[in-house]
């Protein structure tokens, strides 16, 4: 699997560190060891970031001059990609997607609050369940007009393209493992837009590894959030070049039982890995994903998921600044 071939932008500048999570290991109290990739650290962009390093690189090289991007409220994404675009000197707009009703504030803090300090060009927001790429490519066609060359960039990053981000950071992971003669029997991901369940999904297989992964639902059905994460698998696959038949839609594990009542709403599981984090490990999560994320983690050690002895690695993608918008979760 040949990933040196593909243009990036170098954004990330340096493996992300694996941390011994020796605080949590001793407080679950199991015959389990556990670790943490820290993606989060990645530039303030978390996951975001690997996979921007290929899409950006792409849109320069299509003559693109205008980022186009959606994503929910507090999207991480939508931050992160006006970021780079900025530092590129490409104008970025937004579209953002009330997926719960009456969320959206334009004074809100945290990603919100930076969407208008950073000087995203525009900002519509549009009602939950809105078709996002319909609404991003009529924002092309009048950036188009305009005489812009506009690049549409998919919410969270997710296509074939941006799954490059994390077939290389299986690369990274595999080859850091060797380095420091560590086994890892389980990886447990983020299971949301998919761009990374599916680049370490397709990654994994292509490097025969036998490590386990774990996608912990943030928002879909066990179901449709295989169809989603399989989907995406589908055209890295193909921009990869390999056989279409290297991973199958039934060797995805995608669990569904720490969505709650819905994306981004809270749950008490959720709140709970919070603060366990924070004060354990002193590893900020942030509500919408990595801390269902690790709700689901910690839920899963506690019903003796993950066999007796192993070690499992939490793939912490990022995402704390969105913390800030939601005090009132952690308030009683």
């Amino acid at each position: 699997m040949d990933i040196n071939r593909f243009k990036k932008r170098g954004y990330v500048k340096r493996p992300t560190y694996i941390e011994p999570l020796n605080n949590l290991t001793k407080l679950m109290n199991k015959n389990i060891n556990l670790y943490v990739k820290r993606d989060d650290l990645l530039e303030s962009g978390g996951n975001k970031t690997r996979k921007l390093d290929y899409l950006i690189a792409d849109a320069i090289e299509k003559g693109c001059d205008t980022i186009i991007t959606c994503g929910a409220v507090q999207s991480n994404h939508c931050r992160i990609t006006l970021s780079w675009a900025n530092l590129e000197k490409m104008d970025c707009h937004l579209i953002i997607e009330e997926r719960v009703k009456g969320s959206y504030k334009e004074d809100a803090n945290g990603n919100n609050f930076l969407f208008h300090l950073m000087g995203a060009k525009s900002i519509k927001m549009v009602a939950g369940k809105s078709d996002m790429m319909a609404e991003m490519e009529k924002k092309a066609e009048e950036l188009r007009k305009e005489g812009k060359k506009p690049y549409i960039v998919p919410g969270g990053g997710s296509n074939g393209i941006g799954a490059l981000g994390y077939s290389s950071c299986a690369l990274e992971l595999m080859e850091q493992l060797a380095k420091e003669s560590l086994d890892i029997d389980t990886i447990v991901v983020p299971s949301g837009s998919s761009g990374t369940h599916a680049g370490m999904a397709v990654a994994l297989k292509a490097l025969n590894s036998k490590i386990n992964l774990v996608g912990i639902n943030v928002s879909r059905t066990t179901e449709e959030q295989k169809d989603t994460v399989f989907k995406v698998a589908q055209e890295h696959i193909e921009v990869l070049g390999l056989d279409k038949n290297i991973l199958r839609r039934d060797d995805l594990i995608c669990i569904e039982d720490y969505v709650g009542e819905g994306y981004s709403l809270k749950t008490e599981g959720m709140k709970n890995a919070v603060e366990v984090f924070a004060r354990e490990e002193s590893i900020l999560l942030d509500p919408v994903y990595t801390g269902k994320v690790a709700d689901g983690f910690l839920d899963l050690i506690k019903k003796d998921y993950f066999k007796e002895g192993s070690n499992v690695l939490f793939l912490h993608t990022g995402g704390s600044i969105a913390l800030y918008a939601y005090q009132n979760y952690f308030k009683d």
